[in-house]
């Protein structure tokens, strides 16, 4: 039987290290926080190979006097709990591991003063061993500096990735940091190039959009909002969150903060992805920064040696708080598109001079017609016929838009958003005219987007669901678990108009459907409807489920791109977008409609 024995104080220090240093990047995260308790008003952070070489911080805090130092490079020495009560912990770090592991597994130095005094006082720990302490020169505060993180355990180090990759990690622990934090300023340089550098006492907001994207200040929207817990004191959600329209390939630009603490939590995550379940494609992700204030004890900040995941006393509150504060916030901004005409597509117009075609052979189609009186400008009642566009076309080609008649005397333009229609292009797109400039409308998306609202609106009980009863009930055939999850799912869908039974064990009766997805392809439409609720599973509550399913059935039901429409049939749905919640996306997030403005226009004909 092997024998128990107490670990030597080196090893112990090491085991501890593999649990709050694992990089780099983790290293730096224990030294800035710590520098944030310690009251600094300014961080500043050098690296060198990207953090394996070294790490250093800088700040102007509180500062630590000789004894203080010993004792904080000891284990479990902390001066961030005053009693036990850990519940109750407002700082960044409490665990007091941080200096005496990282000491374990480097060479440290820890140079001090406090505001008091007149001189600092430093120690050197080197892989462990205490290596030299004495009187140091620095103005009040304290410097930490971290040399060959893991040198001398070369079966850690081969486990790194390359120096570039940890920087990239460092560049995220502070930016998150510099993010919860923005009273304080934040100068960080790697290798001897200034990488990024805030100052303190910017506003959130400024301080999100400086870090996260530039962008954010026009296509986000500011959240601030507050509910009371059942346990007494409230919530509050405040942060920038980007238009579903601004939304990148993968979620590394969403930034979640619990009481001021970065965390990267699996419910917040999917609270976030649930607040824009119906507003952005599946693959797409949105860009925010989310800070979330809760009483102390209704959070456990205890359950991660790196404090990066958290425990919610009430998930469920949380998570209900955040879909419903992210929402009421996008629907403020709902109309507004975060793509206009970007200088790319600007670039696409032809603005060189293009030389004249050679004369025309006699008799060819090329050659000068007469032109109809109807057809020429300046006369009112200018209407595009298919006859006359043959004349102005070669080989035949109409023009992909067309102009409607306009009366003698017409009356400007009405000051509607989304202004007037006046034709479409490629039987896709509405091209309508604004006072501000020309708007260009994608039906299909558009018309997706009013079509699910109409659903959403009808289930929440706004509006009686409009449903159309078919005739023939039809029979789907789908395998036995798919048929499973719809009938779980029924009473549900039936308040959006969709009514299903069970058929035997392998099919569902379809007995009607939504009004807007009357004439569809009915077996189609539930297929989907059934994959949807597996891909979801019950991560999500029922109504969630449902809410992401309409989406689906919004696509089905609406304009599909190549159908010709009326020019009041055009109008109609520029009216009932600028009406509606969410119209400047469709709901997988691209935009619903851009704007070219007058000054845009100009530019093409080289006018300004």
């Amino acid at each position: 039987m092997p024998t128990i024995r107490r670990l030597p104080e080196t090893l112990i220090n090491r085991i501890a290290a593999g649990e709050v240093v694992e990089r780099p990047a983790a290293a730096l995260k224990e030294l800035v926080e710590n520098a944030i308790d310690a009251g600094a008003r300014q961080v500043a952070v050098r690296l060198g190979g990207g953090g394996l070489d070294l790490i250093e911080v800088t700040d102007d805090g509180c500062g630590m006097d000789r004894d203080e130092m010993a004792l904080a490079l000891e284990r479990h020495a902390t001066s961030k709990l005053p009693d036990e009560a850990i519940e109750r912990v407002t700082t960044l770090g409490f665990r007091g591991e941080a200096l005496p592991s990282i000491a374990s597994v480097a060479r440290l130095t820890v140079e001090s003063r406090p505001g008091a005094q007149g001189e600092g006082w430093q120690r050197v720990v080197d892989h462990g061993a205490s290596v030299a302490e004495g009187p140091a020169a620095l103005p009040p505060g304290t410097r930490i500096r971290v040399e060959d993180l893991f040198g001398r355990i070369p079966a850690r180090r081969k486990f790194l990735r390359s120096a570039r990759s940890e920087y990239a990690a460092c560049l995220d622990v502070v930016r998150r940091l510099a993010m919860a934090r923005p009273e304080v300023g934040f100068t960080l340089e790697h290798d001897g190039r200034r990488a990024l550098a805030v100052q303190g006492g910017e506003g959130l907001a400024r301080r999100v959009a400086q870090l996260v994207a530039r962008e954010l200040a026009d296509d986000g929207v500011a959240i601030e909002t507050e509910r009371g817990l059942a346990t007494g004191g409230s919530a509050r959600l405040t942060g920038v969150a980007g238009l579903p329209t601004f939304n990148r390939g993968v979620a590394d630009h969403q930034y979640l903060f619990v009481n001021g603490r970065p965390v990267k939590d699996r419910l917040l995550i999917g609270a976030v992805r649930g607040a824009y379940a119906d507003m952005l494609a599946r693959d797409r992700h949105a860009v925010l920064a989310l800070f979330l204030e809760v009483p102390p004890e209704e959070v456990d900040v205890n359950v991660h040696p790196a404090k990066t995941e958290v425990r919610f006393r009430d998930p469920a509150f949380v998570r209900g708080f955040i879909v419903s504060g992210l929402r009421h916030a996008l629907d403020g901004a709902s109309r507004r598109s975060a793509q206009p005409a970007a200088a790319s597509a600007m670039a696409q117009w032809q603005v060189e001079p293009v030389s004249a075609p050679p004369p025309p052979a006699v008799g060819s189609l090329f050659a000068p017609r007469p032109i109809p009186p109807a057809a020429r400008l300046g006369e009112a009642g200018v209407v595009w016929r298919q006859h006359e566009a043959a004349v102005l076309a070669p080989d035949g080609l109409l023009p992909t838009g067309r102009a409607e008649a306009a009366a003698a005397g017409a009356e400007p333009v009405p000051d509607y958003p989304l202004g007037v229609a006046r034709g479409q292009v490629a039987q896709t797109y509405i091209v309508a005219e604004a006072a501000d400039g020309l708007v260009i409308v994608d039906q299909h998306a558009a018309h997706e987007r009013l079509v699910l609202e109409r659903l959403r609106a009808a289930g929440a009980g706004e509006r009686v669901a409009a449903s159309q009863a078919l005739l023939i009930p039809e029979v789907v055939e789908l395998d036995e678990p798919a048929c499973d999850r719809l009938e779980t799912c029924s009473a549900g869908l039936a308040g959006f108009g969709l009514a299903l039974e069970r058929f035997g064990p392998d099919a569902m009766l379809v007995r009607a459907v939504p009004a807007p997805l009357a004439g569809g392809d009915i077996q189609a439409l539930v297929r989907d409807i059934a994959d949807d609720i597996a891909r979801h599973g019950a991560a999500l509550l029922l109504g969630e489920r449902l809410d992401l399913v309409l989406a689906t059935m919004a696509c089905h039901g609406s304009v599909r791109a190549g159908r010709a429409l009326s020019v009041a049939e055009m109008n109609a749905l520029l009216r009932e977008m600028e009406r509606t919640p969410r119209s400047g996306q469709c709901n997988h997030g691209r935009p619903t409609w851009v704007k070219l403005a007058h000054g845009d226009i100009e530019k093409l004909f080289g006018r300004s």
